[in-house]
């Protein structure tokens, strides 16, 4: 007898593993807030703080659409360049004359779009994660540029510029948007059912077809997830900067990669959180905050990002071959 889809749940998670490793990544990032605190003047003055979490709170974003693709062992490529496209979708749509909010609609239906082509690449015709989000990274920075005829499309709309740059009760509406998505994420991912068949998906993509789980769905969904919240990013970085351009958010998908793996997400699949990724996002802004507070050359900064990489992922690798 086979068991119904609604029996289906994750591998047994180590709660209290995942717990401490939690609130390891809380005491590190708190340990570099202190740190930066007595090493430099700046950090701890209310610009900087509001900074760093506008540029964390988009980042944090990206990580949490990529560690839904991540779970089921796949990788999305694109999501930086989708960051880029979307910036030159509203703009173009605010230039013509499209209200905005039939603009933003629009913008977040693109990357909805984006999202199920990536799923059809990869469950219809059978390619790869890699081949087919690397080559909608290429193809629409390509299109941006075409769009744009290779300048920027200036936002005139101050109502909607404004957004990233004001504060709710003395939070950075960036930061709010964070919030904003988290929380439906958490329920998604840990409270529902179909955050179990992610998760299934990714430990076993037969054995949970075997078990009812609509597994094609389910990396459809993933994927329109990933590039659902890179559209959004899109339309909050127009937002930030006020013009379109398809060369920005240049190498953001591996900083999104990176603040998931940090963050604690298995790049097996099987493996990850809503608050890991979110927290891995913010120790990457905070190390690239305080680099450039105390004029650390930038290549440094991917250094450090490269180690902490190598350092998780190899014992991630250690804590599966001691549960295997």
């Amino acid at each position: 007898m086979t068991a119904t889809p609604t029996e289906i749940v994750a591998p047994p998670p180590r709660r209290k593993m995942n717990i401490l490793f939690g609130l390891t990544l809380i005491g590190l990032l708190i340990f570099l807030w202190i740190v930066l605190g007595f090493v430099t003047a700046s950090f701890w003055t209310p610009l900087n703080i509001s900074n760093l979490l506008r540029q964390g709170a988009m980042t944090a974003i990206l990580a949490l659409g990529q560690t839904f693709v991540i779970i089921t062992a796949g990788i999305d490529l694109s999501v930086g360049a989708i960051v880029g496209f979307c910036t030159v979708i509203i703009a173009w749509l605010l230039q013509a004359g499209v209200p905005l909010w039939a603009a933003i609609l629009l913008t977040l239906a693109m990357g909805v779009a984006i999202g199920a082509f990536h799923g059809f690449g990869i469950v219809h015709m059978g390619l790869p994660p890699f081949i087919i989000t690397l080559a909608t990274l290429t193809s629409l920075r390509g299109i941006g540029l075409l769009i744009t005829n290779g300048s920027t499309i200036s936002i005139t709309d101050e109502s909607f510029s404004n957004f990233a740059r004001a504060d709710f009760l003395g939070i950075p509406s960036l930061f709010w948007m964070v919030i904003l998505v988290a929380v439906p994420s958490f329920v998604f991912l840990h409270l529902s059912r179909w955050g179990r068949y992610l998760f299934a998906v990714g430990s076993n993509a037969e054995a949970a077809r075997l078990s009812g789980v609509n597994v094609k769905g389910m990396i459809y969904l993933a994927y329109i997830l990933s590039a659902g919240f890179a559209a959004f990013v899109g339309v909050l970085l127009a937002s930030r900067i006020a013009i379109g351009n398809a060369t920005q958010a240049d190498g953001w998908e591996l900083q999104a990669i990176a603040s998931s793996v940090i963050g604690g997400t298995s790049l097996f699949g099987a493996v990850g959180s809503v608050h890991g990724p979110l927290i891995g996002a913010f120790i990457l802004a905070t190390i690239n905050n305080g680099a450039n507070l105390l004029n650390v050359n930038s290549f440094w900064q991917r250094i450090i990002t490269g180690l902490l990489i190598i350092v998780i992922v190899f014992f991630d690798q250690l804590r599966r071959r001691k549960s295997s």
